[in-house]
């Protein structure tokens, strides 16, 4: 009976360890100050990667687009391996090696199997610090570059999301694009690349994150070998303000089928009190897409509004998160003829949420984003990716069920509060593309933060 009763409780444990399910995250800081953090799941194949806390948001006006061509650069040979050599090395491992850029950050990793955790790091650490960065491989990804930002501007969400930074982020750093403009691109040389590496790429401001079968111990062992001689100092790099201002871009093209509008209010930064439940609100707004099938049954009342009226193609909304600040808004594409319609009843929802948003609608909201959380890290790459942005942001990883804890703590009340705090009586930023000959003017659409048209 005795044992009986033993293995009841051990399988009770067993139940709510694997609703937890989450193996710890481990943290160990070198003395040189890069951090080295991982959470071992056990699986045959890993992802490891540098999180390093520099992306273009630390360039200036001259040398915006550095880290995207340094990003470039990255696989274009060390000086121990050409780009050949590592190619067929990743290639022969059976492995991927990835990098990219975004305005606070740049990430280099790699998918591996376990067993070749080792290399991997080996190869990661000698492409940031041992990048040849050859002349004929600078004017190859210079043109390799240009054609990547012809290719962006048919991204027209791309587009208008610049737009939107540039308006917003008007003169800052975080109004530049992360490719950085043309003339940039045609003068950047070598010097520019290996300033912004000595500049950047320091202990303390780089992580080496991994998850998927990986040991911590091994990883340390790594990373002391292979990082152990970063310098740890920089020199005064206080990350730049950037103030937010409501204003517009727009850009008229009649000849275009749908327009493309996106419309945002300040936000916050990562670690803001306030960046759950402005994560709960942008989950109530929630997504729509004339290809779902479904609208007029969706939770979200924006999606059945749309869906009933045919105002919009699709709707998505989003909650963009810097240091400091962020984004919080709305991107849509209409036919010419719905824009001043669909303008409105995102304001009128908008509206609603810092008035009457009900505690169902809230309770649901909760559970989609606890959803959403969860469905996020399926797979080493996103745990791993997780891991690195979370270490740069809050310097620890926030465990699954304290954030399922704080998102508990969320009722209606503070949603109407947060909502009202950052949407109610604020201007806007707007960025529209295409025929938007219909949409409101600024005056209008800033008056449509507090006021409703019967």
């Amino acid at each position: 009976n005795f044992s009986a009763e033993n293995g009841r409780s051990r399988s009770t444990q067993a139940v709510a360890q694997a609703v937890l399910n989450v193996p710890e995250t481990k943290v160990t800081t070198l003395e040189n100050g890069l951090r080295v953090a991982s959470e071992d799941s056990g699986l045959s194949t890993c992802t490891v990667g540098l999180w390093i806390d520099a992306g273009s948001r630390y360039e200036n006006q001259t040398n915006n687009g550095t880290a995207h061509f340094l990003e470039h650069m990255a696989f274009k040979g060390t000086r121990k391996r050409s780009q050949l050599d590592l190619e067929l090395e990743i290639e022969n491992m059976g492995a991927h090696l990835n990098a990219y850029t975004s305005r606070e950050q740049t990430v280099y990793y790699a998918k591996a199997f376990s067993k070749d955790l080792p290399r991997a790091v080996e190869i990661l650490a000698d492409i940031i610090q041992n990048s040849t960065l050859g002349e004929v491989e600078i004017e190859r990804e210079r043109g390799v570059i240009l054609r990547e930002m012809q290719e962006v501007e048919t991204n027209l969400q791309e587009v208008v999301f610049d737009y939107l930074h540039a308006t917003a982020y008007h003169n800052t750093a975080l109004g530049r694009t992360i490719l950085g403009p043309t003339e940039n691109i045609k003068s950047i040389n070598r010097n520019d690349l290996v300033e912004y590496i000595t500049t950047h790429y320091k202990g303390p401001r780089i992580v080496l994150a991994a998850a998927g079968g990986v040991s911590h111990d091994e990883l340390l062992h790594l990373a002391k070998h292979h990082f152990g001689n970063l310098p740890s100092t920089y020199e005064g790099e206080m990350l730049p303000p950037c103030s937010f201002t409501g204003s517009e871009i727009r850009v008229r093209d009649d000849k275009m089928p749908l327009a493309h509008i996106a419309v945002s209010v300040e936000a916050v930064g990562w670690s803001h009190p306030d960046t759950l439940p402005l994560m709960v609100a942008n989950t109530l707004i929630g997504n729509w897409d004339r290809s779902f099938g479904g609208g007029v049954n969706l939770s979200s009342k924006l999606a059945q509004v749309t869906c009933h009226g045919n105002l919009c193609h699709s709707f998505q909304s989003f909650n963009t998160c810097y240091t400091d600040t962020g984004l919080w808004g709305l991107y849509m594409v209409c036919e010419p003829n719905t824009v001043a319609d669909m303008m409105h009843f995102v304001q009128r929802e908008w509206i609603r949420l810092c008035t009457s948003v009900t505690e169902s609608e809230v309770a649901r909201a909760k559970n989609l984003l606890k959803t959403n959380m969860l469905l996020q890290l399926d797979g080493s790459t996103p745990i791993c990716e997780d891991i690195g942005r979370q270490m740069l942001c809050y310097n620890r990883r926030i465990p699954l069920p304290e954030l399922e804890a704080r998102i508990d703590l969320i009722d209606a009340q503070t949603i109407r509060n947060v909502c009202t705090k950052y949407i109610y009586d604020k201007s806007p930023g707007v960025a529209a593309v295409g025929p938007i000959g219909q949409l409101p003017d600024y005056d209008i659409i800033r008056s449509g933060m507090y006021w409703l048209r019967q």
